[in-house]
């Protein structure tokens, strides 16, 4: 791919108008200094001086999609709770369309609180109900399917085990789609995987297809082109992404597999790198580009974020601006 075939690509993204279901959340952070031990307990103290929110989890898939030009429509769940009100309203405000968003009492709004101090991650702590969600809430969630906008171009599922991505809705999910006639994309957690079978995209991390392979099953490239198409086939999915940090990812399809190498970045923070790259590869497809164009956008747009702390999204001006500073390596195919 050249610069040119590149740029046009990019620039195709603000036509595209994507589903996302899944797990909503919010990722807040405690920024601040930590300058002495607790005469408490042997713990740092960290002396906060800002507090940010942003959306994340299938939201941070949202802001993604978003920051790259897309329109998105979200179908998940929060609580009826202030976090959820304000999850929506952030969504809102960046131009998403929440009205697939289904409110449910029976469970707060999945938040995740991030102390970082010096710029580094020093604690989590996490709020949330991760049991699967009720019948009526999944035939909520099926009706705002039924009900999006006519002119969807792919839907991605981003799931992270919080309950929203149950047998019925990820059938749900395989009808609407195949009813409209475009893609499935998808960001498993090994838990939930196989609901996806007959999906076109699944996108995993080394560590989680070994949590399903076996461990080991990843650990160099002559047990990677065995492992992953033999994962492939047995997920039923058309293709496999498998993500190798800086090793790059690797693509597993019915032609084959393909390597495609990482860009060598300062890494700062990979928090949210799994949701770009699917984010990423969606838009790339819907917007007429091959697997493997697909997969160096992916890649490019994955080395602009890990270079941020925190759950952060990439632009597409950095996206086109990381091309110039570091083209194309070349792929290799088994």
């Amino acid at each position: 791919m050249n610069s040119s075939r590149y740029t046009e690509l990019v620039h195709r993204f603000c036509k595209a108008k994507i589903a996302v279901v899944g797990d909503l959340m919010m990722d807040e952070y405690l920024w601040g200094r930590a300058t002495r031990i607790s005469p408490e307990s042997p713990v740092m103290v960290v002396e906060v001086d800002r507090e940010t929110r942003v959306p994340g989890g299938a939201a941070n898939v949202v802001n993604n999609l978003l920051a790259l030009g897309a329109h998105v429509s979200v179908v998940g769940v929060v609580g009826t709770d202030e976090v959820g009100d304000a999850l929506i309203a952030a969504l809102d405000e960046k131009g998403a369309d929440t009205g697939g968003i289904v409110r449910d009492a029976s469970r707060p709004t999945t938040r995740k609180t991030r102390v970082v101090a010096h710029n580094q991650q020093v604690l989590r702590v996490d709020r949330e109900r991760a049991h699967p969600i009720s019948e009526e809430t999944a035939a909520a969630l099926d009706h705002r399917l039924k009900h999006m906008s006519t002119d969807i171009s792919a839907i991605l599922v981003s799931d992270y085990s919080k309950g929203v991505l149950t047998p019925a809705v990820a059938a749900a999910v395989g009808e609407e789609a195949r009813r409209r006639g475009i893609i499935t994309t998808a960001n498993p957690k090994p838990a939930n995987v196989r609901l996806l079978q007959g999906s076109d995209v699944v996108s995993l991390n080394r560590g989680e297809a070994e949590s399903i392979k076996g461990m080991g099953t990843f650990s160099d490239f002559n047990s990677i082109w065995t492992s992953g198409e033999e994962l492939r086939r047995d997920l039923g999915i058309a293709t496999l992404v498998v993500t190798l940090g800086p090793d790059g990812l690797v693509l597993f399809h019915a032609s084959g597999a393909e390597h495609v190498p990482a860009h060598p970045v300062e890494v700062f923070d990979v928090a949210g790198a799994g949701d770009t790259v699917i984010s990423t590869l969606t838009l790339a497809l819907v917007s007429g580009a091959s697997l493997r164009e697909a997969a160096v956008l992916a890649n490019h747009a994955a080395s602009c974020v890990v270079r941020k702390v925190g759950v952060a999204t990439v632009s597409t001006q950095e996206l086109i601006a990381d091309w110039v500073a570091d083209p194309d390596p070349g792929a290799t195919e088994a």
